[in-house]
């Protein structure tokens, strides 16, 4: 156990279709899967029991303090058509451990807003991805990675027992 602050974010740097956005990226907002819940009542039950019925990926969402053209030609609202992106992390524990986390996923660039733009002030485009298919990696150890049919956490599928009574195993 460490007596320190521990996996505190130092620096990170996006990366979209491989072209690194190095001293272009303002803001990162990864999401986390997120466990989707029904509320169900039913016979001989005296209230509510949220069941849990899959999971929910929301989008990624960044922002450049450039009008990058090679990121705005990502949105082509082609069917199938997806790109990877990637988030890398330095984490620092006040003991100076450093440890890397790779935030993996592809998806479909689907807005990229160029705001406002003023003189004297840069502008920012802020862009939203569909996620697809996720993965967060810490220091080499996968902390989960989802897709449309398996969610795994530390290498464990969360789904497989389902997957293998519907015969898809």
């Amino acid at each position: 156990m460490k007596a320190t602050p521990a996996f505190i974010l130092r620096n990170c740097v996006l990366w979209a279709d491989n072209d690194v956005k190095a001293g272009q990226t303002s803001d990162i907002g990864l999401n986390m899967p997120k466990e989707k819940n029904e509320k169900m009542r039913n016979g001989g039950m005296v209230k509510d029991r949220s069941i849990a019925m899959g999971y929910e990926l929301e989008d990624l969402e960044f922002s450049l303090t450039a009008v990058d053209p090679a990121t705005i030609k990502l949105m082509t609202g082609r069917p199938g058509a997806e790109h990877a992106f990637m988030v890398t992390g330095a984490l620092v524990d006040e003991d100076g451990t450093v440890t890397s986390a790779v935030y993996t996923m592809r998806g479909r660039l689907t807005s990229s807003d160029a705001g406002r733009w003023k003189p004297g002030d840069p502008a920012e485009m802020k862009c939203t991805v569909v996620q697809n298919y996720a993965k967060l990696e810490i220091g080499g150890e996968e902390i989960f990675e989802i897709d449309d049919f398996d969610y795994s956490v530390g290498g464990q599928s969360q789904t497989g027992e389902i997957r293998s009574a519907l015969l898809l195993d």
